[in-house]
């Protein structure tokens, strides 16, 4: 047996009809068809074609993923028919969040298109966000102020590249640098340039063939309290990033 097998079979069971009534749909023999269900033979490519297009299922669905798991009406297609997103609900019927532990991120780089390795995340519910695909990843570094390590950003599932708005703040997962959060600035032919809100690093280009997935900010949650010595330590930070940052465009001028 094979995925195509099972899905081929769970499939045609959900819409009820007979194998004789799909072959001759599909302009074959039900003995033909019948040998696909059962995993005896591979239809060739053209074959696949009308399948997928008969039950509305992409190949790269049909032949990678157990449909059964997953309802076909809460899938978002990403770019490049490459995989999906399944959105999942928890008991309640809340959207479920699934965290990207920082000790994860290299796994999730590796696995992010197995929906069999995300759902082995673990998810949390936050009822204030609905309407759309949400996701946590944890900030690390000093490049996006106020947010630090032990603070998770949650993103929105972004479908279209064009729906970036200027000056917002994204998380992009790219195939070079990974899980990176970063503000938007602004959209080439073949590039993306975004910047951090920390001055001391530069805006830069990244290249749009190197875009796995973009995730707008949509949440935050800080799991380390802030000290008052943190903040004041911040606040001295922020007054120097800042005075340098003037002095930078006097130099200019």
């Amino acid at each position: 047996m094979s995925i195509l097998s099972d899905n081929m079979r769970y499939l045609r069971a959900q819409q009820k009809y007979p194998q004789q009534k799909v072959a001759d749909d599909l302009l074959i023999t039900r003995g033909r068809y019948a040998k696909y269900e059962d995993g005896a033979t591979e239809p060739p490519i053209e074959i696949l074609i009308r399948i997928s297009k008969y039950y509305r299922v992409s190949i790269d669905l049909l032949v990678g993923l157990d449909v059964r798991k997953y309802s076909l009406e809460k899938m978002m297609n990403l770019p490049d028919n490459r995989t999906i997103l399944p959105i999942m609900v928890d008991e309640k019927g809340e959207n479920k969040i699934e965290v990207i532990p920082e000790k994860a991120q290299m796994g999730y780089l590796q696995g992010y298109s197995d929906p069999g390795h995300i759902e082995k995340l673990q998810t949390i519910s936050l009822p204030f966000l609905r309407n759309g695909k949400y996701r946590a990843f944890p900030a690390t570094g000093d490049s996006m102020p106020p947010f630090k390590n032990g603070t998770f950003i949650v993103g929105k599932y972004v479908e279209n590249i064009n729906d970036l708005r200027n000056n917002k703040t994204y998380i992009f997962i790219t195939q070079n640098e990974g899980v990176v959060y970063k503000r938007f600035e602004k959209k080439t032919i073949r590039n993306i340039t975004v910047s951090s809100d920390n001055p001391l690093y530069k805006p830069y280009d990244i290249k749009l063939s190197e875009l796995m997935e973009i995730w707008e900010y949509a949440c935050s949650i800080n799991t380390v309290e802030f000290e008052t010595e943190t903040l004041d330590m911040m606040t001295v930070k922020d007054m120097f990033l800042s005075l340098k940052k003037e002095i930078d465009l006097i130099r200019k001028k």
